[in-house]
């Protein structure tokens, strides 16, 4: 299952379900997409989705995107700082944002992410 263990590696069991969490407090991809375009940083959303390199953000960026809420809830569920969060999601969005939008699309994304953390055997990282 490359893609979570690629992705969230290192992170801790709790990892995946704090991203999915995040993902559906966000509308899901879509609705991620939509937010990051309503703060000026929809080119940056779109090369993720899009097929082709990905643009970087900064930690600084997506705690302005997201907001103190949903990056505090992250952080309590992977059990470190508001700060560590935004830095874990700066490279983690990026990455796992284009993963799940393989043929550059939303459509079917949310779905995708579901699928996969549903057959994730008993964490992240085990074999």
């Amino acid at each position: 299952m490359g893609l979570l263990d690629n992705v969230l590696g290192g992170l801790g069991d709790n990892a995946a379900g704090g991203l999915s969490d995040l993902l559906k407090g966000q509308g899901g991809i879509g609705g991620l997409a939509e937010k990051f375009g309503q703060n000026g940083l929809g080119d940056v959303a779109a090369s993720w989705i899009g097929k082709g390199g990905n643009a970087g953000i900064s930690p600084e960026q997506i705690a302005s995107v997201l907001g103190s809420g949903p990056i505090a809830d992250f952080a309590a569920k992977l059990g470190i700082s508001p700060e560590q969060a935004s830095e874990t999601l700066a490279g983690l969005l990026p990455k796992a944002v284009d993963q799940l939008t393989p043929g550059g699309s939303t459509e079917g994304a949310d779905d995708m992410l579901g699928g996969l953390l549903n057959n994730l055997p008993g964490g992240i990282g085990d074999a």
